[in-house]
């Protein structure tokens, strides 16, 4: 890693960060994607406005890196789509299971010094490492 991508992840993560203390400060909301997108599904009055902003700016965001940076996005599946459906699935019960997301628990949570969010991101990440893993070393997946 150079120190280009150092400084990359680093404003990544300012960037996540400071948008997440935005929503909290300003909105009094909690930068969960998972809660965020749930809410605009199942609609309750006066709620839906500010969850759609916060999911355009993100499909936003994303069409400015294709448009600005397309190398940045690969078109290139590292699994069978069967099986990313399958994984997008999974990682939706879980979130639901546990009531939050990576970005909720990981991001929010943690810096709430949570203790329920600790529990829910040392699960999520180990379980995500284990699966890994298996895939790759155990069932021997090919990605591609």
């Amino acid at each position: 890693m150079d120190t280009t991508d150092i400084v990359k992840a680093l404003v990544g993560g300012a960037l996540i960060g400071g948008a997440a203390s935005g929503l909290l400060l300003f909105n009094g909301r909690i930068a969960g994607t998972s809660n965020i997108v749930a809410g605009i599904l199942s609609v309750r009055s006066g709620d839906v406005a500010w969850r759609l902003s916060f999911v355009l700016g993100l499909l936003a965001g994303g069409a400015v890196l294709v448009v600005e940076a397309p190398s940045a996005i690969s078109t290139v599946h590292p699994r069978p789509l069967p099986v990313l459906a399958g994984a997008g699935v999974l990682v939706g019960m879980g979130t639901r299971i546990s009531n939050g997301c990576t970005s909720g628990h990981g991001v929010c949570g943690l810096a709430r010094r949570s203790v329920r969010s600790l529990a829910a991101t040392l699960t999520f990440m180990g379980t995500g490492a284990v699966t890994v893993y298996i895939v790759n070393h155990v069932l021997r997946w090919s990605a591609g």
